[in-house]
């Protein structure tokens, strides 16, 4: 039997908050933790390793321990993110996690990991509502994936999603770890934090 691939779990810390008046956002609680520390823990437990990836000059301070990278090709928003992550990864799976989702779970990101490998996949991607049908930034890539995402930071198209279209992707069903509309749940404004207190409170009530 060979051995299992190695991963990298890769914690995309970017974009500018600008409804957080540029507040790095990943570091307001949910649930008493910090929403990175929630995205740390879950990633650990589907990775060798974890990174952070953010361009924020005190990012270095946020986990000690775990290297912070910055974008190798800046201005492409989470796809530049991607891009460093599986740059740094040195021939590494990666599994992405973007630190203001503190509802994902890491048994959903070990089944990333596992059904990718096992079925020779470039990507393996939940399946949701999002514009795509599935979430690029909650999601499992291999190596083979860098030149696809090189091909659209080239072309000047920086979506996140969309590029999967050309390589072999396996859509992943998220409903049996619960609600996808929770699972992948993101903070992007005061608002949003007000509301996942909410989402925390009605799973975990006192």
């Amino acid at each position: 039997m060979s051995a299992r691939r190695r991963c990298t779990g890769a914690i995309l810390a970017g974009g500018r908050a600008a409804r957080f008046g540029g507040r790095p956002k990943g570091l307001e609680h949910v649930g008493g933790q910090r929403m990175l520390d929630r995205v740390v823990r879950a990633i650990g437990e589907a990775c060798d390793r974890v990174v952070l990836v953010a361009n924020d000059g005190s990012a270095a301070n946020w986990l000690p321990g775990v290297p912070a990278l910055r974008d190798v090709r800046p201005g492409g928003g989470a796809l530049s993110g991607m891009h460093a992550a599986l740059s740094s990864a040195g021939g590494d799976d990666v599994l992405v996690c973007a630190w203001d989702s503190p509802f994902v779970p890491g048994a959903l990101l070990v089944s990333l990991r596992d059904a990718g490998t096992l079925e020779d996949a470039d990507a393996a991607v939940p399946a949701s509502n999002a514009p795509w049908g599935f979430e690029p930034l909650v999601a499992w890539y291999a190596p083979s994936c860098l030149p696809a995402i090189e091909r659209a930071l080239d072309s000047g198209v920086v979506h996140a999603g969309g590029w999967q279209g050309t390589v072999r992707t396996l859509r992943l069903d998220a409903s049996p770890w619960g609600d996808p509309a929770r699972l992948f749940f993101n903070v992007n404004s005061p608002e949003d934090l007000v509301h996942a207190e909410q989402l925390f409170a009605m799973e975990c009530p006192l």
